[in-house]
């Protein structure tokens, strides 16, 4: 059968194009069960796709010609013969969005400006194919769905439930999970939901070419919301944006989006996260279907990176609704070792460090481990009892100078950074991503400042992992 589909393609080539194929060759698969082959001939190229879902083929043939006609980047369509399931389509090279972020990655291990720049074109164009071209879309050729409504929502809830929870062995009780599935979805519906929902707007969706984007595999479109998209894009796993340049990509999309005037900034917000984590289960029901049920994998190599994801949203978003038993699966999934380990994931950890007054009580711990470590200051010697360091912080030379001096802060910081990279490699060794550490003292200004500044650096020194150093109790006091 396959070789007959790439004969066909072949005719259906030479009779478009009126000249001679020289080569056909096959395309890797993804997660589709679509065929596609490059042929080739002396002049050109394109890609011929076979494909028994007729409703689908009709839907990315339709979604094309509209969207080209609204001046947007995705492949022109050049013949069609639906009775054999098959279709050509214009080549867009072999570089994805996530092969471009890939390659870039490698040769600077970091998200490099160039790279940003094309997330940028990225997130300016979505609106136009969401409201512009969404609002002369004929939604009567959407597949399989025409909106993305309760359905929908349903049946992403349970393939998260039935091939992500159950075949990972999470517990849960089914009813009560039902329950919240109903509420979770009542809420999601609450957003405006009249635009053109991409469903699978993420990094091996986008092609980039000198350096600009073009778009494919929008074939299960569909009425919807915005914020589905952006978040597909943003929370796309594998691509593991740093989230500091998330934020940056989601203002820049708001900003763009705010010229449309169709959706405020906090109605927007409102429901954003409530879809970033509708979306984020969908994912992890699709590596559970590939993965865990067909033994595919390389699928689950996704799966650390969507429970960092889940995890980050979890310390960002509060709902107002009650949905614990759904919150608690999330939870387990977070607290899971073995799913933090799957595939050859390496996540970078990030290490937490603050001071704070023990006046104002314990920090508290956001990260969702509920774990980490909080080391009490107060018996090192004090520089806040002298006059020239009183109004001075931990933050100042002179401080340090004096702190410096003393063997037993010495003495001290060694055992804390005995016992703090002890558990930062054994973080990173079952791909952990948030380790929590905080110093007290009396006033939170001198000594908690000093030793979290001195462990900052030492972890910056000594491992590859993100530092983040705080100091909770404002320090107003001019420097030396």
């Amino acid at each position: 059968m396959s070789k007959q589909k790439e004969n066909q393609l072949v005719e259906l080539f030479e009779a478009g194009f009126e000249e001679k194929a020289s080569n056909i060759e096959p395309l890797p698969l993804h997660g589709s069960n679509r065929k596609r082959y490059r042929i080739l001939s002396a002049k050109r190229t394109a890609i011929g796709v076979y494909n028994e879902d007729r409703a689908e083929n009709v839907a990315f043939i339709e979604f094309s010609r509209h969207f080209r006609k609204s001046g947007l980047a995705v492949p022109e369509i050049y013949e069609t013969a639906l009775e054999s399931d098959i279709y050509l389509e214009e080549d867009l090279g072999n570089q994805t969005l996530f092969d471009f972020l890939v390659q870039h990655r490698e040769q600077t291990q970091r998200f490099p400006r160039s790279v940003e720049k094309v997330y940028e074109k990225v997130v300016q164009i979505l609106p136009r194919f969401q409201i512009e071209a969404g609002a002369t879309l004929d939604y009567r050729k959407c597949y399989p769905r025409h909106s993305f409504d309760r359905q929908s929502i349903s049946w992403d809830l349970n393939y998260f439930k039935y091939y992500f929870l159950k075949l990972a062995q999470i517990p849960f009780n089914e009813q009560a999970l039902e329950n919240d599935f109903s509420r979770f979805a009542r809420f999601l519906l609450k957003a405006k939901r009249t635009f053109f929902l991409y469903r699978d707007f993420q990094s091996r969706n986008i092609m980039v070419r000198k350096n600009s984007p073009c778009f494919i595999d929008y074939q299960g479109g569909r009425k919807g919301a915005l914020q589905y998209d952006i978040a597909s894009l943003l929370f796309d796993a594998k691509a593991d944006l740093p989230f500091d340049a998330r934020n940056r990509l989601l203002e820049t999309y708001l900003q763009k989006l705010g010229e449309y005037s169709v959706v405020g900034r906090d109605e927007f917000m409102e429901h954003y996260y409530a879809y970033v984590l509708v979306r984020i289960m969908q994912a992890m029901g699709a590596y559970g279907f590939r993965g865990f049920y067909e033994r595919k994998t390389h699928f689950l190599q996704s799966v650390p990176y969507a429970i960092r994801n889940l995890e980050f949203v979890l310390r960002q978003a509060t709902f107002p609704i009650k949905i614990p038993a759904l919150m608690e699966s999330w939870q387990r999934l977070v607290q899971s070792t073995m799913l933090r380990e799957l595939g050859n994931a390496q996540l970078q950890t990030t290490v937490r460090i603050q001071s704070f007054s023990y006046k104002r009580g314990l920090p508290s711990d956001d990260s969702g481990h509920g774990g980490g470590f909080v080391f009490d200051c107060r018996a090192l010697p004090n520089p806040g009892r002298l006059t020239k360091y009183k109004k001075k912080t931990g933050n100042d030379h002179s401080v340090s100078r004096f702190l410096d001096r003393k063997e037993e802060v010495h003495t001290f910081l060694t055992r804390v950074r005995d016992l703090v990279s002890q558990v930062i490699e054994n973080y990173q060794s079952r791909n952990f991503s948030d380790l929590s550490v905080a110093f007290g003292c009396t006033g939170g200004q001198h000594r908690s400042v000093y030793c979290a500044n001195q462990l900052g650096k030492y972890i910056s020194e000594k491992y590859k992992v993100k530092v983040e150093v705080s100091h909770r109790e404002e320090c107003h006091w001019p420097s030396d």
